[in-house]
């Protein structure tokens, strides 16, 4: 007789609330939750991309949340209102994120404000509700999307650097104070991955400048779907004994 191993990556049951589910990695992200059997909650400041995802997801009911992570003040709130519409939460991946490139002499305070507030006080103000009994459904995941820049510098970066490298503090803090909650904890760091991100930057770029920083990856530019891989082995029972720690998925760029 043949026995079958069950599939540790099946999310059914699970409620997850993922941000940045507009486009690039939270999109990816939510398309693969959704296919793996989990409800998920979509959160960006862009409705019509949500609207779009949400009607083509499997596994429903799913909801989404027009927000602009900006407010941090109001996150709470948001929190509150999602559970209470739709169930308690086995956890959440923070994708949204907003970069600025510019000399750091140039840059202006209110700029990388919003960076911080996006990127860094946003997953705090999120991922702290864990610890919530009235939020969290007991044990779960909190993944935080940071980025290869937080662990190699990069001229024009600074105000992304920072945001991204406070995640990896956050995130053991977070994932010894959660841990009694059977809540872990930890980021994954991508290197340059293709999403509108990386369009917008590349636009600004010459040929042979794009051609030089995808050399930079022995691999090539990283896609979506592969930092989406990441996230479900975390949040999955796979990846049950993992908290604290910093997953890098950039095709080899800190190996150079």
């Amino acid at each position: 007789m043949t026995t079958h191993e069950p599939n540790l990556l099946n999310l059914a049951g699970s409620h997850y609330l993922i941000t940045g589910a507009g486009s690039g990695i939270g999109r990816a992200t939510a398309a693969l939750f959704a296919s793996l059997g989990a409800r998920v909650t979509l959160v960006d400041c862009d409705e019509a991309p949500l609207a779009e995802l949400i009607d083509n997801l499997p596994n429903g009911p799913h909801a989404r949340r027009v927000y602009d992570l900006a407010d941090v003040e109001g996150i709470d709130d948001l929190v509150r209102d999602i559970v209470s519409a739709n169930g308690r939460l086995h956890g959440m991946v923070h994708a949204a994120g907003t970069q600025v490139v510019m000399p750091a002499r140039d840059i202006k305070p209110e700029m990388w404000r919003r960076i911080l507030a996006v990127n860094t006080e946003a997953a705090l103000a999120l991922a702290r509700n864990m610890a919530r009994k009235r939020v969290c459904q007991g044990g779960g995941s909190v993944v935080f999307i940071s980025s290869v820049m937080a662990m190699a510098g990069s001229a024009g970066s600074v105000a992304y650097s920072m945001s991204k490298a406070a995640l990896h503090g956050m995130a053991r803090s977070l994932a010894l104070e959660l841990a009694p909650l059977s809540v872990r904890v930890n980021c994954i760091a991508p290197g340059f991955v293709r999403t509108p991100m990386l369009e917008r930057l590349e636009r600004t770029w010459d040929a042979s400048q794009r051609d030089a920083v995808e050399a930079l990856h022995p691999l090539g530019f990283g896609e979506a779907q592969d930092i989406a891989h990441a996230a479900a082995f975390l949040a999955a029972a796979t990846g049950r004994w993992i908290t604290g720690t910093v997953l890098v998925v950039d095709g080899g760029y800190l190996a150079k």
